[in-house]
């Protein structure tokens, strides 16, 4: 899919690689052109269990879904992460995807969203020595 350049997919991925090197959390980012379903989250719920992300271990996975065309976006994280940082925070961190999204900064939006989920899955599930990469850091195209 040709929405990101070789570079700019470089620094995403490397963002959720750096935001997943200090948590035992998993991050995915699933990027469409076109929104298929009636929302963003609705989309965000599917990708969520076709990439297995509801089996991580500690059930602290959190997804990122955007429909470039479209201008729609939403994020989910699984049952422990979103009963530690509630609603509020989906909603601040959406907010601060938006106002890069606004300035046609869309890879910086991205980046601002990871980060922050990078910190909270950080500071209630920090990485242990033990830790595996459950799932894998590449961004994933869905079917548009």
């Amino acid at each position: 899919m040709d929405i990101f350049s070789i570079a700019e997919q470089d620094r995403i991925v490397q963002a959720i690689s750096v935001a997943e090197g200090k948590t035992s959390g998993e991050i995915r980012l699933v990027v469409e052109r076109k929104l298929k379903h009636k929302a963003a989250i609705e989309a965000a719920v599917k990708y969520f269990r076709k990439l297995d992300m509801h089996k991580t271990i500690l059930k602290n996975g959190v997804l990122i879904y955007i429909a470039v065309d479209d201008h729609e976006f939403a994020i989910i994280g699984d049952t422990a992460i979103h009963d530690r940082v509630g609603e509020d925070f989906w909603g601040a961190t959406q907010e601060e995807m938006v106002s890069f999204f606004r300035q046609d900064m869309l890879v910086d939006g991205l980046i601002a969203g990871i980060q922050q989920v990078g910190e909270q899955l950080q500071y209630f599930f920090p990485r242990k020595a033990d830790d595996i990469n459950e799932l894998p850091d590449d961004i994933y195209y869905g079917e548009n």
